[in-house]
């Protein structure tokens, strides 16, 4: 069945160009593949550009590149404190990443990465075990398997306290890709719709649904960022109990 008026048509995943199979895996080179390659470029060219000619007195530019280095730098210490600071390249990477990734997918008949769960599943779960392994070397393992137990639980609650503390500690990579992931492509799918109804109605009749298509535009764009810092703020969450476990 054709896609072609479909609102989820922004999502699909398209080959680019076929490269040979890796160890019996397709590896084409894929729409999502160039997106996050340019993710990785932009980012790279807002800092490098932004610090080319790093003056005392900062150009707009250099202003923003320190602004958004300075702001990460403090949302780590804020959450991790001064032994975060440690991690910070990984987190202040991780937040450029999927930053520019949600912005690109703002620009008409783009992609966008971050809609898919299976790249914020990848993130996602890239996190979690970083910080499961930071975790365990920092504290040991009996100590971070006992941490799964409040203390003071009482001997006939222990088990099932244990199961739900265990749960819910598995669950954090799910909940933290499903999180960013529904949010974008809820978002992109609703920009969509309405821009169809623009296009039917016409200049004339659609000037009511392109007024909040500007207006939902805006707001999505600050969902972009928002999202993208949410995502930033829970792996410092969880750093935080990785390094400071009691």
């Amino acid at each position: 069945m054709s896609t072609g008026h479909s609102p989820l048509e922004q999502f699909e995943v398209k080959t680019l160009f076929s490269l040979p199979q890796f160890a019996g895996m397709n590896v084409d080179f894929t729409n999502a593949s160039l997106f996050m390659l340019l993710a990785v470029g932009v980012a790279s060219f807002f800092l490098l550009g932004g610090m080319a000619k790093a003056a005392l007195i900062p150009s707009r530019w250099q202003s923003l590149a320190e602004l958004t280095y300075q702001f990460i730098a403090g949302t780590v210490r804020d959450n991790v404190g001064k032994e975060g600071m440690a991690y910070f390249p990984f987190i202040f990477t991780l937040f450029l990443f999927i930053l520019f990734c949600n912005l690109l997918g703002m620009i008409p008949y783009s992609f966008t990465v971050t809609s898919h769960i299976i790249v914020t599943f990848a993130l996602a779960i890239v996190v979690f075990l970083g910080i499961t392994l930071i975790a365990i070397f920092k504290n040991g393992l009996g100590k971070f398997i006992g941490h799964f137990l409040p203390e003071g639980t009482p001997w006939w609650l222990a088990p099932m306290m244990y199961v739900i503390e265990l749960f819910s500690y598995l669950a954090r990579p799910v909940s933290l890709s499903i999180r960013l992931a529904a949010n974008m492509m809820a978002g992109h799918t609703m920009l969509k719709v309405i821009a169809g109804f623009v296009v039917m109605l016409g200049l004339l009749g659609g000037w009511l649904p392109l007024a909040l298509l500007i207006g939902l535009t805006g707001f999505e764009m600050a969902i972009a960022i928002l999202q993208a810092y949410i995502f930033t703020v829970l792996t410092c969450v969880y750093l935080n109990d990785a390094l400071h476990m009691h």
